[in-house]
């Protein structure tokens, strides 16, 4: 991986993290498409470090009310939200990182994700707060990040859904779903840092220079990304992203039939 590659992924994964578009299926592109090979783990673990940081940054006055009052409402729903998460997680962890490593559904996944995009548009809000969001949200919003481990099914876009589907104002929604996102991505770096101690080889694949690079790029592009994904929601702009996935889709599934040349075949 050169310097220029690193730059580029944590641009990608900062802008896709937040943006519907599904950062760990951009992610599997880029990197099949320029052949990257070697253990990247620990460069991923730092990448998403750095969104953290831009997600606290750009809501930190929600970060701050929460961690000055961690038995809020709006705590006990993150909590609430995060333990269907951690179960999908856990229970089918094998299977999903299959299916990261492989790629082979991402096209199919891509698809699913500009239908959700496309719908996110025509919701008729009914304009619920934070405050108002009941136990059920909540858990309807988690099992929907759960199944968003799945490579190109955006996590902001399913719990963005979700929050709509239950009512929730746009910008409630959007705001949970990012609150949702720091538990839920420091948890998978924790996953991450676990198998870099039981894979010690990992650790010395790429350059701390890639490295640092990469992560000062997720942190910028990931606080722009939040900003700018909180406008389009409150205006409905969520169908120009929808088009964009399903040609990122028309292109891998062209691949998976036709040219054989980055991504599995669908024709084995």
């Amino acid at each position: 991986m050169t310097t220029w590659q690193a730059l580029i992924l944590g641009l990608v994964q900062g802008i896709t993290e937040f943006l519907p578009i599904s950062s760990s299926g951009h992610l599997v592109i880029l990197q099949r498409l320029w052949h990257i090979s070697g253990n990247e783990l620990l460069f991923i673990t730092f990448l998403h470090l750095g969104t953290v940081l831009a997600v606290v940054w750009a809501l930190r006055r929600e970060v701050k009310a929460l961690i000055h009052r961690p038995l809020s409402w709006n705590a006990l729903m993150i909590y609430a939200a995060l333990v269907p998460t951690a179960v999908i997680g856990w229970a089918f962890e094998d299977w999903f990182e299959g299916l990261f490593k492989s790629g082979m559904t991402i096209g199919f996944e891509f698809v699913i994700t500009g239908i959700i995009l496309w719908w996110l548009d025509s919701v008729n809000v009914k304009g619920k707060r934070l405050e108002d969001m009941t136990l059920k949200d909540s858990l309807w919003i988690g099992t929907l990040q759960g199944a968003a481990i799945l490579p190109a099914l955006s996590r902001s876009g399913l719990t963005i859904a979700g929050g709509l589907w239950r009512g929730l104002d746009r910008d409630a929604a959007g705001r949970f779903s990012f609150l949702l996102s720091i538990p839920a991505i420091l948890g998978a770096t924790v996953v991450e840092l676990d198998d870099l101690f039981e894979h010690p080889a990992a650790q010395s694949s790429i350059a701390w220079t890639q490295i640092l690079v990469g992560t000062a790029a997720a942190v910028v592009a990931g606080y722009i990304s939040v900003k700018g994904t909180l406008w389009l929601i409150r205006r409905s702009k969520m169908r120009v992203f929808a088009i964009y996935v399903w040609i990122v889709a028309a292109f891998i599934l062209a691949d998976q039939l036709f040219f054989h040349h980055w991504f599995p075949s669908l024709l084995k």
